[in-house]
């Protein structure tokens, strides 16, 4: 799996296996023994890799495109899968997500629409203390 997820992530960045080689100070047979499968790169090399390739240690040793047809996302950035929109409009937000984002029932959610980017939703509390934060600033600066 982390050959693949190597090489698949390489190929995103835009990287040939020589000018991935040249940032890790391998050798391009090195990254290419990678991708194959013939070898796996030892923790110091996987961690170089992932901070190469923008993504987490994680994602690179263990994520499975299959089912997604998508590419790893960059760190920082997830895919939670899919969720139904019910009836009335509710929606059921992924239990990884949830607990990533520290969202519990009573929760109060904001949603963003930008109609070239998509919906955002957002924590109300963590919405209002970053609003806060820029009224301070901004009261600072007078």
């Amino acid at each position: 799996m982390i050959g693949m997820n190597i090489q698949s992530r390489r190929k995103v960045c835009g990287l040939t296996q020589e000018q991935l080689a040249q940032r890790l100070g391998v050798s391009r047979q090195t990254v290419a023994k990678w991708e194959s499968g013939e070898t796996v790169p030892d923790l110091g090399n996987g961690s170089a890799l992932a901070e190469a390739l923008d993504v987490s240690l994680d994602a690179l040793v263990s994520y499975d495109p299959h089912g997604t047809a998508l590419p790893m996302p960059p760190r920082g950035k997830h895919l939670f899968g899919t969720v139904t929109v019910g009836e009335r409009g509710q929606v059921v937000i992924p239990k990884q997500a949830r607990d990533l984002f520290g969202i519990r029932p009573g929760d109060s959610l904001l949603v963003f629409g930008d109609e070239g980017q998509g919906i955002a939703i957002v924590k109300a509390d963590d919405f209002m203390k970053r609003v806060e934060a820029l009224l301070d600033q901004a009261d600072e600066k007078r």
